[in-house]
């Protein structure tokens, strides 16, 4: 006996924040609009995300906080749907937010207060949302529309919205399912990594720095390619996390060092010059802690050199101690994985994607949004302000 077919105009697979803003712009355009989930709550990451109190954009968005193989692909939905337009709808459900350091705006009381709005505003449109749906098959029926068999049923529509999220934190129901159906219609996808996610050390510096897990300071870290200024890193048991570090993971290969200035802020030879010729008798354990933490500068040099009076270095001493903190190589041994990344790198290739609508250029009708595609933004709100963007965009026209 054959499975009665449901029908619907706009089908939409992942509750996600792309996947809810794609359903709420396609709904008010009076479209009759699906979304399905495997999870058992819709916008799980966003009510963990920014501590629970979800940093949702970033007052200063540009093209070049994203990372993609088509860096421009990004650019025409970040016009069209900004910050500002997101931050409006954030008002008008009076969502109390505050801006942090480097333009990023987080809930004063809960992400809950997000995902409520969206779920509102789903309400209003009259979007269906259906949670504990398990996408079994998809495949193009003859006419255009899309056969959608599911745990809970078969759905048919004129178009098929993909806003299932990528592979970080797999706890939050992480699934490949979007690149699978990508790669079922024939499109290409980029190799997939881990963004945005803390590094590990080679064995003897894990040793040397385990003791220090918990500090933080403030730093600038660079590798070739990429330099984030005055953000804190934070040592763990396993390696190194903090924002700095998350950030330059997206652009860190196996292999290779980044560089760590633990005192961005400062000359540290010249403030040492100076208080050797101030107060020579100053030990340099004592000079340090006044910038540093004590563990950390113990843990960076040995007890014979730290416990000797400031007088009793040589220039080139102290030139060998300012290029220790403020020129800190460490080659990593790995990241901690899609564990506790909070992006997937790579992904759906934009080439192969309408950059106004995120319509597939090879399959009319199917669309791919948010972190599925091949676009990763900076730590600080610019994933949702991502999600937000290509999901208004598709919305427009599905």
């Amino acid at each position: 006996m054959s499975v009665k077919l449901k029908n619907t105009e706009v089908l939409i697979i992942g509750a996600s924040a792309s996947g809810l803003m794609c359903a709420i712009e396609a709904g008010r355009r009076g479209r009759r609009v699906i979304v399905l989930d495997h999870a058992n709550k819709a916008g799980k990451k966003i009510l963990m995300s920014g501590g629970g109190r979800c940093n949702f954009t970033n007052t200063d968005i540009d093209a070049s906080n994203f990372i993609s193989h088509n860096p421009h692909f990004c650019k025409s939905a970040l016009s069209r749907y900004t910050q500002w337009d997101f931050i409006a709808m954030v008002k008008e459900h009076h969502i109390a937010y505050h801006e942090r350091e480097l333009g990023k705006l987080f809930c004063d009381d809960s992400a809950r207060d997000i995902l409520d709005m969206l779920l509102d505003e789903c309400e209003k449109a009259n979007v269906r949302i259906s949670l504990g749906c398990t996408i079994q098959n998809v495949e193009k029926d003859d006419d255009g529309s899309f056969i959608t068999v599911t745990s809970s049923g078969r759905y048919r529509s004129a178009a098929l919205v993909i806003a299932s999220g990528g592979l970080s934190i797999p706890r939050m129901c992480a699934s490949p399912l979007g690149y699978q159906i990508a790669e079922q219609f024939d499109h290409h996808i980029w190799p997939t990594t881990a963004g945005l996610v803390p590094l590990t050390l080679q064995k003897h510096d894990k040793e040397k720095f385990e003791p220090l897990s918990g500090i933080s300071v403030e730093s600038d870290v660079s590798n070739e390619r990429m330099v984030f200024n005055k953000e804190n890193i934070l040592f763990t048991h396993r390696g190194l996390s903090g924002p700095a570090i998350l950030q330059i993971s997206s652009y860190w290969q196996p292999g290779e060092s980044i560089e760590i200035d633990l005192l961005p802020s400062i000359n540290i030879e010249d403030y040492l010059k100076a208080r050797q010729s101030e107060q020579p008798n100053t030990r340099l354990k004592t000079f340090l802690a006044e910038f540093l933490p004590r563990r950390l500068v113990s843990a960076w040099f040995e007890d014979e050199l730290i416990d000797k009076p400031l007088q009793e270095l040589s220039q080139r001493r102290i030139g060998d101690i300012a290029d220790q903190l403020h020129r800190w190589k460490i080659k990593p041994n790995g990241t901690e994985g899609y564990r506790t990344a909070e992006v997937t790198l790579g992904g759906i290739d934009c080439d192969e994607l309408s950059s106004k609508t995120m319509e597939s250029k090879k399959v009319p009708g199917l669309y791919f949004i948010g972190e599925v595609i091949d676009v990763t933004g900076w730590l600080g709100g610019y994933n949702f302000q991502w999600a937000w963007s290509s999901g208004w965009c598709a919305g427009r026209v599905v």
